[in-house]
Formats: structure tokens, C-alpha cells, sequence
């Protein structure tokens, strides 16, 4: 089975070699790991984003950036596009932000394909079918601190390899590569809840396609946390090629999976999160959905769509 660890590798790579012409910073520890540093310290770049995403996906996807070209449109964005024929593999198996790393004082968010070898969650893996078996763990982190050797030594303990083979990207949510990087999980939103929501079998996506807007960029981590979620919730548009089979209501999939779906809709995210006194969990996770979802029956030829972009509520999100 193809590995998530090993493709990622490729662009881990070539992001290594053009490091000053990508404008992010790459330091070798202590301990031989590397951590590459896509935002903290570093202005990071456009180009340094797709491959960021990319490494996200395991590898597994087509990652790229377009920019706007109907200028009569009331409001447009450069957007990140994803293309992958791997839709459970990139998206669950890798992109999720499923790891937790905590060491110390330091803690991140953790996605990218290292999830793949610690199964973090285990769940997740139970229900995609696939692991990993690499030498080589790649993991992203989205944090406004770089790890230290206690940081990639816990990565390589969970992750079964020896620390030299550990490499580590880092972007905060309030940088470019931050905000393209949350608007690439534009397709992960929709398996995730097509998954954890709707229990239906992602396996059964074949192909999978979206788009959404990059999110300006907000030095304030609260503020730039809600944007980025916005680009997703009111401006991406997915598109699903599924397998079905008998039984199965793809209709009904179609009309639950967008975020306007959700009781929560309705404000910009950052609103949501304050009223909720900034506990995730009061808050309806259903909404973290794209907003427009289009669904190709491949057994029956039948194509559903739901949900719409919602560019006032982006304007308001944005502060326009």
C-alpha cells in the first residue's frame, strides 16, 4: 500500500533544497531530526505554502494556488486548490489534525503523515482501513514555537523511528503558509464530517476535488484561527466522486454535509468561539464543513449539490 511518509518525502525534499528561495528556514538538531520553520521566524511564501499542504496530504494530492479571475465578482480571494485519488488516505490518514503533542511546555496541533506510524487517533485507522509502515516520520505542526529534541524524540518514540529520520514542519496559524495551509483542509472538512457525522463509509470516495479562499493574514492567533475556519465554512466548494452501493442515500449525504447544514451557522467563527467562552466544546462541531458540496454518484450517474458560498458573512469574517 502506498506510503504517506515516503511521497510526503519527496516535497519535504525539494522544500529543503529551495529553502531561501521559499523563504522558510531549515535546522538540523541535536539529536538529527529537522525542523523547518514555515512561518515562525520566517516570512514563508506562497510556493512554500502549496508544498507545506501538500506534505499535509501525505503526498497524495495536487496542491495549487489560483488567483481570482473574474474581477467582477463582488468579493474573490486567491484561493488553494485540491485535487487527490486518494481521498481517505491524504485526508484522514494524513491531513487530519489528530495528534495532540504535548511535551513539556511546548504544545501543537499535529497533522501530516507521522499520524499514519503513532495512529493517532487509532480510530481513525480502524475506519479507513490503513497504516503506515516508513522509516521516516514527517509531521506539520501548527504552533507559534519550533520544537526542541524533546519534542522530535517524542514524535520518533510514538512513531516508531529513530529520531534523525523525524522531520517536523512548523507554521502558526496567524502566517501565509498558516492560512493557506487551513484553506487546503477544504476537502479533509468534508470526509471528516462525511465520516464522524454522517457514518458514512469515506473509502467509497474515489476522487475528491475542492477549492476555498486564503484567509487574510491576522498576527492576533484568535482572530486568525476564526478567519481561516471562515475561508472553509462560508467559501469552500468540494466536489466528491463516489462509489456507492446499493442502499446507500447519497441525496441525503449531499444535504447534511455543508456547514449551513449545522445548527451553529450563521456567524463568523471567531464570533461562535467568543460566545462559547472559547470551549470547543460547546460548540457544534457539524459546522466545520465547506460550504458547497457537490456529490457525483459514480454507480448511478446522478450528481447532488448543497449548501452555497456565502461571501457576505466572509466579508464580515474578513473585516471588509
Amino acid at each position: 500500500m502506498v506510503s504517506v511518509n515516503v511521497e510526503a518525502k519527496k516535497t519535504v525534499d525539494l522544500m529543503i533544497k529551495k529553502a531561501d528561495e521559499l523563504h522558510i528556514a531549515v535546522d538540523v538538531l541535536g539529536n538529527g531530526s529537522t525542523v523547518i520553520d514555515a512561518g515562525v521566524n520566517v516570512s514563508g511564501s506562497f510556493k512554500a505554502g502549496e508544498l507545506y499542504t501538500k506534505v499535509c496530504l501525505g503526498g497524495l494530492a495536487d496542491v495549487g494556488i489560483s488567483i481570482p479571475g473574474d474581477l467582477s465578482e463582488k468579493f474573490a480571494l486567491p484561493s488553494v486548490k485540491i485535487k487527490t485519488d486518494f481521498p481517505s488516505i491524504s485526508t484522514l490518514g494524513s491531513q487530519k489534525a489528530g495528534w495532540s503533542v504535548s511535551v513539556g511546555d511546548f504544545f501543537a496541533l499535529g497533522s501530516g503523515p507521522a499520524r499514519a506510524l503513532a495512529l493517532k487517533p487509532a480510530e481513525t485507522y480502524e475506519e479507513i482501513g490503513y497504516k503506515d509502515d516508513a522509516d521516516i516520520a514527517i509531521l506539520t505542526l501548527e504552533a507559534d514555537q519550533l520544537p526542541g529534541t524533546d519534542v522530535t524524540e517524542a514524535i520518533a518514540k510514538d512513531s516508531g523511528v529513530s529520531p534523525e529520520n523525524v522531520y517536523v514542519l512548523v507554521a502558526p496559524t496567524s502566517s501565509l503558509v498558516g492560512s493557506i495551509q487551513i484553506s487546503g483542509r477544504v476537502v479533509e472538512n468534508g470526509t471528516y464530517k462525511m465520516l464522524e457525522f454522517l457514518h458514512f463509509d469515506v473509502n467509497k470516495v474515489k476522487h475528491a476535488a475542492g477549492i476555498a479562499p486564503i484567509a487574510p493574514v491576522d498576527p492576533d492567533g484568535l482572530k486568525a484561527m476564526g478567519k481561516t475556519n471562515d475561508a472553509v465554512l462560508f467559501g469552500g466548494r468540494t466536489y466528491y466522486y463516489v462509489e456507492s452501493e446499493e442502499g446507500d442515500d447519497i441525496k441525503s449525504v449531499a444535504e447534511k454535509l455543508p456547514s449551513s447544514a449545522s445548527d451553529g451557522y450563521g456567524k463568523p467563527f471567531f464570533d461562535v468561539f467568543k460566545e462559547a467562552e472559547f470551549d470547543f466544546y460547546k460548540i457544534d462541531k457539524g459546522m466545520f464543513a465547506p460550504a458547497e458540496v457537490v456529490i457525483n454518484d459514480l454507480r448511478t450517474g446522478e450528481i447532488f449539490k448543497a449548501g452555497y458560498v456565502n461571501s457576505e458573512l466572509l466579508q464580515k469574517s474578513f473585516g471588509l
